[in-house]
C-alpha cells in the first residue's frame, strides 16, 4: 500500500473504532486532530507527533508485556513505522525484534489488512507524541527470548496480573480482552 492508502485507511479504522474507555474516545479525537495538521504522519523525523505501531499479543497464557528499556513501566511491544512500512507491519516486526517471538495477526487475510484493536495517544519519551495503533496478534504459547539489545523483562501476564501492572494506557483494552479470555486454554 501507498502511504496516501495508508492513511486513508488507518483515519478510516480510527473513526470506525468503538472505544472501550473515556481515554481511547479523547485519544480518538486527538488522533484525529493531529493527523490533519501533520504533513508526514509515519515519519517520526518530520515532527515530534507521528504514527506508531504496536502489538497486543495474547495467547493461552494470556497477555505478552515488557518492561520498555527507556520508560522503565510494563507495555506492550511496539515502535516507529519504518519508511514503506504501514503501522500494522511495524507492530509485528517491532514485536519480533523485542521479543524473539514469531507473532501472526489474529484477523487478517490476504485481501485485507487487520483489524484495529485499540488506540492511545501518549508520551513516548525524548519530547515525542506518539499517535499509537494497536493490532492484536497471536502467538501461541511461545516463550519470550529477546535478543541482547532489548529489555530482558520480557513474560506472560495472566490477564488480573496485567491490569495490575500495565501502563495505565493498557487499562481499557485490558479489561475489554480480560472479559472474554478468548484465548486461555
Amino acid at each position: 500500500m501507498a502511504d496516501d492508502a495508508v492513511l486513508t485507511y488507518v483515519l478510516a479504522s480510527v473513526a470506525a473504532r468503538q472505544p472501550v474507555d473515556e481515554r481511547e474516545r479523547d485519544s480518538i479525537a486527538r488522533f484525529t486532530a493531529e493527523v490533519a495538521r501533520l504533513e508526514r504522519p509515519f515519519d517520526e523525523d518530520a515532527d515530534p507527533v507521528h504514527i506508531t505501531g504496536s502489538a497486543l499479543v495474547v495467547g493461552r497464557r494470556g497477555i505478552l508485556l515488557l518492561v520498555h528499556r527507556r520508560l522503565g513501566m510494563w507495555l506492550q511491544p511496539g515502535g516507529h513505522v519504518d519508511p514503506g512500512e504501514t503501522p500494522w507491519e511495524a507492530a509485528r516486526r517491532e514485536t519480533v525484534e523485542e521479543t524473539g517471538i514469531d507473532v501472526q495477526f489474529i484477523d487478517a487475510s490476504p485481501d485485507r489488512p487487520p483489524a484495529l484493536a485499540h488506540v492511545d495517544v501518549h508520551a513516548g519519551g525524548r519530547g515525542h507524541t506518539h499517535l499509537d495503533l494497536r493490532y492484536l496478534f497471536d502467538s501461541g504459547d511461545a516463550d519470550p527470548s529477546p535478543p541482547p539489545d532489548e529489555s530482558q523483562q520480557v513474560r506472560w501476564f495472566a490477564w488480573d496480573e496485567a491490569l495490575d501492572v500495565a501502563d495505565a494506557g493498557l487499562a481499557g483494552i485490558l479489561a475489554e480482552l480480560a472479559k472474554y479470555r478468548l484465548f486461555e486454554g
